[in-house]
């Protein structure tokens, strides 16, 4: 119960950094995407299960506040989480460098599945150069911020009661 207040929580807490503070933080125009970030960090931490189902509640809460229809974050989010839960399960081994790889490559992936997934919806204009431009800083702004979001997330998704690896 206690890690599901807490996860509860960092979406709550990231929703609000990325909706009130980053819109002023803008590189090239750019936000970079903390929930998204979070969602790996879980995924990396707790596997393919807890990140699918962690990226699509906070994908959803994001989703609130944006333009784009509904659910264009959550779809992309979870499938980010699932992705990244199995890809640590399989290959990856504990590094310093694992929270900037993960943040870039996911936030390449997260982005570029938000703008085809908004464009199937329904969504003009996202399939142009542009967006391509966007993708690419946002994911290099991803991983400048994934060592600060990474231990956040982790401190969250930690189920003290399971076994340590």
């Amino acid at each position: 119960m206690i890690r599901r207040i807490r996860l509860f929580l960092v979406v709550v807490m990231l929703v609000v950094i990325q909706t009130t503070v980053f819109p002023h933080l803008r590189i090239f125009g750019t936000m970079p995407d903390l929930l998204l970030l979070a969602t790996i960090a879980v995924a990396y931490e707790e596997g393919p299960d807890t990140g699918a189902i962690f990226g699509f509640a906070s994908g959803l809460a994001l989703d609130l506040f944006l333009t784009t229809p509904l659910g264009c974050s959550a779809l992309s989010f979870a499938i980010v989480g699932y992705l990244v839960g199995v890809f640590q399960g399989g290959m990856l081994r504990p590094s310093g460098r694992v929270a900037p790889a993960l943040g870039f490559v996911g936030g390449l992936a997260g982005n570029a599945l938000f703008v085809v997934i908004a464009s199937i919806a329904g969504e003009d204009g996202l399939l142009n150069g542009h967006s391509v431009k966007v993708i690419i800083v946002a994911a290099c702004y991803d991983a400048l911020l994934a060592p600060l979001i990474f231990p956040i997330g982790r401190w969250a998704a930690h189920d003290p009661d399971r076994l340590t690896r």
